[in-house]
């Protein structure tokens, strides 16, 4: 098993205009993106959600995940040409990797995001420079009071990812848990954290709710697909 592994979080905001199409030609075009998400998935993750009533300016959120980068490159390369696709605008996209946190003994995760929690709250970070000023034994020190806050909430999973080198921020942070009140608890009991002092950025913010791909894309319409799966 690779020792790392890549994250793909990719953002779909649909046009408008698609959903005034007619209902088959809808239910084709979604048909054509669940087929390259099926193929994708069959020997690798992958997790649908919908931002539909959480964000205006994204409708569907998948995160793909590989030990090959070619893999997302490829997905993404097929996914493009199916129907929905054309229809669709990608205002953000993340690309990070798993890797062992300096500040635990856990091992790198596998993959991330493997719950069955309703909802996923994602955002990315960038930490202030002069965070890396300080050495290895202060940040220590700082991240276990933060950690211990959030060791508080066994409800909620974090999911850290890395992005150093690879896209504009420094890690993707993907929590995970049934009650959104108690992630608004965490986050505010985090915010008077040492280690908060030290955060440059944590914005755009999603709310994700998780569903199968077929629920996720029909969501986009509020229609079902009237195309059976493998057509």
């Amino acid at each position: 098993m690779a020792d790392r592994t890549f994250a793909k979080f990719s953002f779909f905001k649909v046009d408008p205009a698609w959903r005034r199409r007619d209902a088959d030609l809808r239910a084709a075009d979604k048909q054509e993106f669940l087929a390259a998400c099926e193929d994708f998935a069959q020997d690798r993750s992958l997790r649908a959600y919908s931002t539909i009533g959480t964000r205006g300016d994204v409708d569907l959120v998948l995160l793909s995940q590989s030990p090959s980068l070619d893999d997302l490159h490829t997905f993404h390369v097929v996914l493009g040409q199916s129907g929905l696709a054309k229809w669709s605008e990608t205002p953000y996209s993340f690309l990070s990797t798993t890797k062992r946190s300096p500040y635990s003994d856990e091992q790198a995760r596998p993959e991330i995001c493997v719950s069955e929690r309703k909802y996923m709250f994602l955002y990315p970070m960038v930490k202030q420079r002069r965070w890396y000023g300080l050495t290895a034994e202060e940040r220590g020190r700082i991240m276990k009071s933060h950690i211990e806050v959030g060791r508080r909430y066994p409800e909620i999973t974090i999911n850290t990812t890395y992005s150093f080198g690879l896209d504009d921020q420094e890690f993707v942070v993907a929590f995970e848990g049934d009650d959104p009140a108690m992630f608004l608890d965490l986050v505010q009991e985090l915010r008077p954290t040492e280690s908060s002092e030290y955060t440059e950025r944590e914005t755009p913010i999603f709310s994700c709710v998780a569903l199968s791909l077929r629920k996720a894309l029909n969501a986009l319409d509020g229609a079902p697909s009237a195309v059976p799966a493998g057509a």
